[in-house]
């Protein structure tokens, strides 16, 4: 069975149905993704100003699904999730649950798609990804400047792709 014909596991997720998901500890985020719920629509939330998607996933150890709102870099097709926690010594709480369990949604704008992810290797294909990160999201630079770890990236793309 290839990837293609394989069942998402979160098929059944839907966007805007706030109940089928983990409450969210933060209040920004919760925020945010209210105002996406009730506008249906990534565009009713930024972060400093420039454009998310919001990423659905399962949590690694609840199994419940989590969702987190991130910077919006896309490149033909596949969007990257960067792990950057604002340049903290350690990863977010999302980057353990996309470890375990890579199969996610991606929200942009209104619609939504599923995706798998994978870390990026180091080496070109992460230079690269990196690269567009940065120049979609300058800060994404002094992050990594502040932090001893790497920060992780996960490029997530079409299943079958």
């Amino acid at each position: 069975m290839d990837d293609s014909s394989a069942r998402h596991d979160l098929d059944a997720a839907a966007i805007g149905d706030p109940a089928a998901y983990l409450p969210e500890k933060s209040d920004w985020v919760a925020t945010q993704l209210r105002d996406i719920d009730a506008a249906g629509d990534t565009a009713a939330a930024t972060i400093q100003d420039r454009p998310v998607v919001v990423i659905t996933m399962r949590g690694a150890r609840s199994g419940m699904l989590r969702r987190v709102p991130l910077m919006r870099v896309e490149h033909e097709g596949s969007y990257l999730a960067v792990a950057s926690k604002g340049g903290a010594p350690e990863h977010p709480a999302w980057y353990y649950n996309v470890a375990k369990n890579p199969d996610v949604l991606v929200q942009d704008g209104a619609s939504q798609q599923a995706l798998r992810g994978a870390r990026a290797r180091r080496g070109r294909e992460r230079d690269a990804w990196w690269e567009r990160a940065v120049q979609t999201f300058p800060s994404y630079a002094d992050y990594q400047e502040k932090t001893d770890r790497l920060i992780p990236v996960f490029v997530l793309e079409p299943l079958g792709g």
